[in-house]
């Protein structure tokens, strides 16, 4: 046993409201660990998709259709103004049950969409309402002049908010989309009202099991939290930073 196991091993015996069993138990730190990784790979799913949602809402805004603008509006208003763990419980539960299934053994049916996909799927759209209109705010922040000058050049309105309109608002942006998807972060841990094994559902789990193991549990969790809301932050503001244009937008 090595000298870290064997401290935290008598740290629990000597004050065993402090037992950080994962620290010297295999089986807690594979709970732990494969609760951390799944947090990571949720956090980065639901990053990437909102942000594609939101561009894709806010490029959908400026359409000509109304109906397209106002199926839109709609999807902004609905996921805006409902909490988002009832969403995540609308989407397992209620959407769920109509979602197709498949038999790998011949004998148990499994849904196409497991409790992870819906996990993803149901945050996505929820920091992706918020992202439409914060993409929205920098498209309108970029100056009218800007657009006729790139269709004077015969720029397609495609083109235009591809090459010229998307990344200057971008620019614009990002202070808003980084306390977007910080909050995001954050709101991951309510996956675990339908069983999604991240952190905070394997925390749940061993101090069920240790019940001494309950502040070291806590204790990690806010550690885990901040250090990737941290490494976000710094990666959303060295971002920003390089993308930077001196004399615009901020």
């Amino acid at each position: 046993m090595g000298g870290v196991e064997e401290f935290f091993r008598q740290l629990a015996e000597e004050y065993p409201r402090w037992n950080f069993i994962w620290m010297y138990e295999d089986r807690q730190t594979g709970k732990v660990l494969s609760g951390i990784w799944m947090t990571v790979k949720l956090s980065l799913a639901c990053v990437v998709l909102s942000v594609v949602v939101g561009i894709l809402g806010a490029w959908c805004q400026g359409a000509r259709s109304a109906v397209l603008r106002a199926c839109v509006q709609g999807y902004i208003q609905f996921f805006r103004n409902t909490p988002p763990l009832v969403q995540l419980l609308f989407f397992y539960f209620a959407l769920g049950q109509f979602t197709p299934t498949y038999s790998p053994d011949g004998w148990l049916e499994v849904p196409v969409i497991s409790n992870v996909g819906w996990a993803i799927i149901s945050l996505s759209f929820f920091a992706g309402a918020f992202n439409v209109e914060i993409f929205r705010s920098g498209i309108e922040a970029v100056p009218e002049s800007t657009r006729e000058a790139a269709e004077s050049l015969g720029y397609s309105r495609l083109q235009t908010f591809q090459h010229v309109v998307f990344p200057l608002a971008f620019r614009v942006c990002l202070p808003a989309l980084n306390n977007n998807l910080v909050n995001l972060v954050k709101t991951t841990t309510q996956a675990f009202a339908i069983a999604v094994p991240e952190l905070l559902y394997q925390s749940v789990s061993i101090w069920n099991d240790f019940p001494s193991a309950q502040n070291p549990t806590m204790l990690l969790l806010f550690v885990v939290y901040i250090l990737l809301v941290a490494i976000l932050v710094f990666g959303m503001h060295r971002w920003e930073r390089a993308m930077r244009i001196p004399g615009y937008g901020y």
